[in-house]
């Protein structure tokens, strides 16, 4: 079969997900240096991976109706595309490129539907006869080996640019901490409340941190109001003084704060594959999501769970007490912190 001269990749839609699908567009630029590569995803992702080395385009995904979904696949057919990676497992996501009549489309086939759309499935993975969880960058890996790519080696990439330094260095000057090593703190999460470690344990890790380690915590939210509530308890309820982003911009921005901190604390989610990207330690409190999806690249890491029956239960709002999060004492963040920064 001749090498593809265009290569679709439809990405997944948690930013996390999409950080650590960087590998895999490493992966495909080296096996294919001529192919033009683009990536397909949710709007705010293209900024994201702006700078990207590996990337020649990006196609925004919006809406679902299915007059969206055909205008979409309209353009695909209309870029000739050799290939469609389609690292997601929905249907819908494997829809598009088959309506295009992309040639060659691989991706995991739970179901019949996924297994007519696709020409190269892959069975998900499975330990006697029953699903396991397993790191995205290798989930995401065995997609791109089954059209014969090599791997090219599981560092997260992601780029800063200078505007958006700009900006970060003139926010801080603004407010008299131009020159101070910071402790950037995400307390949101997408997935769902089950995700959130309780603001005041965010709040006595962040007292913890700045008295020993002198640290400014700086709060960052997501641009929705959700967020916004939850970064604002926790900068009341700490009694040492704190930034909060109270008016946070896009992906480029999240970008240059995490790379303007000295540490990163968060609770599981994109923020966290950020800081691994961009060479930042990261204390992460997880709950109930299954610690093996992100089980790569630890060096930099502390990942703290409490060891409850219950956990990981992958359910977006705990049914019961919240015990993998409430109980999770903020003293273990505090230590986490000493481990990454004394190294």
């Amino acid at each position: 079969m001749p090498d593809p001269q265009r290569i679709l990749v439809r990405l997944p839609n948690p930013l996390g997900d999409v950080v650590m699908a960087t590998p895999t567009l490493r992966a495909l630029r080296r096996a294919h240096p001529r192919a033009v590569l683009v990536a397909q995803g949710l709007p705010h992702h293209e900024g994201l991976l702006r700078g990207n080395p590996h990337l020649d385009g990006f196609l925004p995904v919006r809406g679902r109706r299915p007059r969206d979904i055909w205008r979409r696949a309209r353009v695909l057919r209309a870029r000739g595309f050799d290939w469609a990676v389609v690292l997601p497992d929905s249907p819908r996501t494997a829809l598009e490129p088959w309506l295009a009549r992309i040639p060659r489309r691989a991706g995991y086939a739970r179901d019949r539907l996924r297994r007519f759309l696709v020409t190269d499935p892959l069975s998900p993975p499975q330990e006697n006869g029953r699903r396991v969880a397993l790191s995205m960058i290798e989930r995401y890996a065995r997609i791109t080996r089954r059209l014969g790519v090599p791997d090219a080696g599981p560092e997260l990439e992601l780029v800063v640019h200078d505007p958006e330094r700009a900006h970060v260095a003139a926010w801080l000057s603004a407010r008299g901490a131009a020159d101070a090593a910071l402790c950037l703190v995400a307390p949101g999460a997408a997935f769902g409340a089950s995700k959130l470690w309780p603001p005041e344990h965010f709040a006595a890790a962040c007292d913890g941190i700045a008295r020993r380690f002198g640290l400014v915590p700086l709060i960052l939210p997501a641009p929705n109001a959700e967020e916004l509530a939850i970064a604002r308890e926790v900068a009341l309820r700490a009694k040492e003084p704190c930034l909060l982003v109270d008016e946070p911009g896009d992906l480029e921005d999240l970008k240059a704060f995490v790379e303007r901190a000295s540490l990163v604390l968060c609770n599981d989610t994109g923020p966290r594959h950020v800081a691994v990207a961009l060479g930042r330690p990261v204390v992460t409190v997880m709950g109930p999501t299954d610690p093996r999806h992100t089980d790569h690249l630890l060096e930099r890491q502390r990942v703290l769970r409490e060891p409850v029956e219950c956990s990981p239960c992958g359910l977006p709002v705990c049914p019961i007490d919240h015990r993998c999060m409430a109980r999770l004492a903020p003293a273990r963040a505090i230590e986490a912190a000493a481990e990454l920064l004394a190294g």
